[in-house]
């Protein structure tokens, strides 16, 4: 037996077990060695801010209000940071992302047009100035600057005599009232910085001020609560579990300051030593004979185009050498492409320098820029700015005693110039002709609702037949090589 299980063991039976391993000893002081050199504790490490916070303690009231006023200043003062919240802004919005009402997958003529009149016009604007789609362009400025923008809904009286009785209010994030954070005092609920929300983590309202906080004109003091369905609250979260947002300019803040200063010092440099043309000595000490003094005194402070000086028997003109700006170029180039990838614009974009830039790199960039745009389109703006729009349209249309059961909002963003429209139509054309495209998808892409562009399409080609115009454009008439169509089918029959 024992000889048994010394075979199937490798020890007998009275052989005792072996000591268990001694655990390695981590050394956690000063430069220790851990297995990601990321971890490391030493000089290369040293400067890291290692937080276990969540993304609501990071963007404590504080820290938001202080990167807000930052954005802003750059905003206002810094063409680079305005250049870069404007480009954002007008192509992740550009000219407005239009709507259609559908009513069981089709286009409802009647209630469009209803919306269209409140929406297409200033009566959708609480202060009576924006059609939708400049409410739109302005929440998305905010939401860049400020990390976050708010839109309210304000029910209106049948006496103002809207097409809609709402209208839509753009708001700051300055007006959500931070100081409202922690446990509720009844309910089982809790307060983030403003936001207040159930037991199981449902938001149900906000706390707003009456008036923005740093409006010069007079208002009540104090917050009130806004329940969150009048409420639409956007902002890109970066982090599960984050409920307010923080400005895009974050990431740059520090090089744009960096650049700025650089600019400024290099600037004050070429001032300073231009400013000083030549340096006037004399040798001799003497003055000039039958001279008054006050004459042998006086100095040429500035020189401008034609002007002669005469000197002093003895003087002597040293010109002054202003150093050069070698390396200016460079580094700006450097600077404002880290500056471009932290915003996640192109630096063309950013720029206006098309100095380097092909039809493919410049394609390349393009196209991953549009990548950008469409996330933020379609998991931020439109689920959030434009879903809240559709749903108080939907809402306002059953109030006004609408039947609205099958009734949807569709969202189409503005359209992307092609870089290279003649291979690019061609090549729409071909993969819709494989199969491998559809009309519809193709319709999205510039911009357009396929329903309309599909109805405006069978419209137009009706009127063609019933005038019994012929066009080259007309592939029902026509084919490509510009023969006619049923030719080609029956030359097609025949090769069968």
């Amino acid at each position: 037996m024992a000889s048994i299980l010394s075979r199937l063991f490798g020890r007998s039976e009275q052989s005792t077990p072996p000591a268990p391993a001694k655990t390695p000893r981590i050394r956690t002081g000063r430069g220790a060695r851990a297995e990601y050199d990321a971890a490391t504790v030493g000089k290369r490490a040293a400067g890291w801010r290692r937080t276990l916070l969540d993304a609501n303690a990071e963007l404590s009231p504080a820290v938001m209000q202080a990167l807000r006023g930052i954005a802003r200043d750059l905003e206002r003062n810094n063409p680079f940071a305005a250049r870069g919240v404007s480009t954002i802004a007008n192509n992740m919005v550009g000219t407005g992302i239009t709507f259609q009402v559908h009513r069981n997958g089709k286009v409802d003529d009647r209630l469009n047009k209803i919306a269209r009149e409140h929406f297409d016009k200033p009566n959708c604007d609480a202060a009576g100035r924006h059609d939708l789609y400049g409410l739109q362009l302005q929440a998305a400025r905010t939401l860049v600057v400020g990390g976050e923008v708010l839109m309210r809904r304000r029910w209106r009286r049948a006496s103002d005599r809207l097409p809609m009785p709402f209208q839509l209010q753009v708001l700051e994030p300055d007006y959500i009232d931070s100081s409202k954070h922690g446990l509720a005092a009844s309910g089982g609920g809790y307060f983030v910085h403003g936001i207040q929300f159930s037991q199981i983590g449902r938001r149900t309202g906000y706390w707003l001020f009456a008036g923005h906080p740093g409006d010069a004109r007079p208002r009540q003091t104090g917050s009130s609560f806004v329940p969150a369905a009048d409420i639409a609250h956007v902002f890109r979260a970066d982090r599960p579990e984050q409920e307010r947002g923080a400005t895009w300019l974050a990431p740059i803040v520090l090089r744009m300051k960096d650049f700025a200063d650089y600019e400024d010092a290099q600037l004050t440099r070429q001032k300073i030593a231009t400013s000083f043309v030549g340096f006037v000595s004399n040798e001799e000490g003497d003055g000039i004979p039958g001279v008054e003094q006050d004459e042998q005194d006086e100095r040429l402070d500035y020189v401008e185009p034609g002007t002669f000086q005469y000197g002093r028997p003895g003087d002597k003109i040293d010109w002054s050498n202003p150093p050069g700006v070698d390396g200016y170029a460079d580094y700006s180039r450097v600077s404002l492409r880290a500056i471009s990838a932290g915003l996640g614009v192109p630096y063309e974009a950013l720029t206006g320098d098309l100095s380097n830039v092909n039809f493919s790199s410049g394609r390349m960039g393009w196209l991953e820029y549009q990548r950008s745009l469409a996330a933020w389109q379609w998991t931020m703006f439109i689920p959030q700015f434009c879903g809240a729009v559709g749903q108080w349209m939907i809402e306002a249309l059953e109030v006004m005693g609408e039947d609205v059961s099958g009734v949807e909002v569709r969202w189409t963003p503005p359209g992307r110039e092609m870089i290279n429209p003649s291979e690019e139509v061609k090549a729409t054309r071909d993969a819709i002709r494989a199969g491998l495209d559809t009309i519809s998808a193709a319709a999205r892409r510039r911009g357009e609702d396929p329903d309309v562009f599909l109805a405006e399409w069978a419209a137009d080609a009706a009127r063609i037949d019933a005038l019994k115009l012929t066009f080259d454009s007309d592939p029902r008439k026509v084919t490509a090589v510009g023969n006619p169509a049923d030719q080609g089918a029956a030359n097609s029959t025949q090769g069968a």
